[in-house]
């Protein structure tokens, strides 16, 4: 039985690991690789360092150190292939766990969506959306008629105010007229308010001149 087989359930068709599992195993696979990948470069690296030790001197030991590391690096490649094997399945699988979690939310928007327009008839919502459209042109109305002003002045001729408006400009015109070519009241003689006084006789003005004259002699 391979590995895969043993992490994976053994091949039983009744035992099917969840996505999340499935993951997790190939994760822990991963780490496995990786551990002995590192492991044969050491080896690798061990082999060449006796090689190049013995070298001429030691033909037997450094061929046997040379076939050595030739099995290694051929070992190597193989955990290589199967890493970047496991590492696509692993993508694949987060992938589809993404895909189906994505799709379980769809799906239970769907059903709440479904559930919220069951309540919803489209032809109401028309007659509604229809009301609505004839209540706000009945209210805007409303408006329009309430902002006009009404009673007294609405009924007065537009011409006739011009008319009356020409006739007050005239009148003031006129007015300014007689101001500026009248004679000025303050230079006009004031009229007398009393009788002017009686002039006496002659007579009596020597008579009153002849006693003041002996009075001071």
């Amino acid at each position: 039985m391979s590995l895969l087989a043993k992490l994976f359930g053994g091949g039983k068709k009744d035992q099917v690991p969840s996505p999340a599992e499935a993951i997790q195993r190939l994760r822990e696979v991963e780490e496995m690789l990786l551990k002995k990948s590192d492991f044969l470069e050491k080896k690798i690296g061990q082999e060449i360092a006796t090689a190049k030790k013995h070298g001429t001197k030691n033909k037997r030991l450094a061929l046997q150190a040379l076939k050595r590391k030739k099995r290694f690096d051929q070992q190597l490649q193989k955990i290589d292939g199967t890493l970047s094997t496991i590492e696509f399945q692993r993508e694949a699988l987060e992938d589809a766990s993404t895909n189906t979690e994505v799709l379980k939310v769809m799906g239970v928007a769907a059903k709440a969506l479904k559930g919220a327009h069951n309540n919803l008839d489209v032809d109401k919502v028309h007659d509604l959306m229809d009301e609505v459209a004839e209540q706000n042109e009945i209210a805007s109305e409303i408006s329009d008629a309430i902002s006009n002003p009404i009673g007294f002045g609405q009924d007065v001729d537009e011409d006739d105010l011009m008319a009356e408006l020409e006739e007050l400009e005239q009148e003031e015109i006129e007015k300014q007229l007689l101001d500026v070519n009248g004679p000025a009241t303050e230079d006009l003689p004031s009229v007398p308010v009393s009788e002017p006084e009686r002039r006496k006789p002659v007579a009596e003005e020597d008579e009153e001149m002849n006693q003041l004259a002996a009075w001071a002699s």
